[in-house]
């Protein structure tokens, strides 16, 4: 079987960075997106909310580099999640998608070309002019870093992305 995700659109939230006991990053946010069509000569456009999580390395650079309202490619894997209502005992789901490669899309600045792609990758943030960093992450004592890690190669498709059709 063959589970595989490719969204592209802006962040509907912050993110949100949590660590697990065993040390490694967990970040949670929502990605919307968008697409615009026509039904019997009338313009319509339909907008879908997404969750999506990033784990380890990935997420700690998520959370270091985008906002609420950030553009970002994301591709991963659909994951079905389910849990009882704490409140009414009601059984509960949702899909959301795990996060497996992302690419930021907004402008690296005024020297930057413009909408250009930046990928996630170790060797640093290829020029990114970031957003001013959120207040620094102290982790517990007994945190120990995680080794890093390494990014698959980008084997995605070429995707032509008109900007005028993104209304965030």
């Amino acid at each position: 079987m063959y589970n595989k995700v490719i969204l592209v659109g802006n962040l509907t939230r912050d993110i949100e960075l949590r660590y697990s006991q065993n040390g490694s990053a967990i970040a949670k946010t929502a990605i919307a997106t968008s697409r615009k069509f026509t039904v019997n000569g009338e313009k319509k456009e339909e907008t879908c909310f997404v969750d999506i999580t990033f784990f380890g390395r990935s997420g700690e650079v998520a959370n270091q580099y985008l906002r609420k309202g950030s553009k970002i490619l994301v591709e991963g894997r659909l994951s079905f999640e389910q849990w009882v209502d704490q409140t009414n005992g009601q059984k509960r789901s949702k899909h959301s998608v795990i996060v497996e490669t992302m690419q930021m899309l907004d402008s690296r600045g005024e020297g930057g070309s413009q909408g250009g792609y930046n990928e996630y990758s170790d060797a640093g943030n290829s020029g990114y002019d970031a957003p001013a960093p959120k207040a620094a992450y102290t982790p517990p004592p007994s945190y120990s870093k995680p080794a890093p890690v390494r990014m698959p190669e980008n084997n995605l498709p070429e995707i032509d992305i008109n900007e005028d059709e993104i209304p965030f």
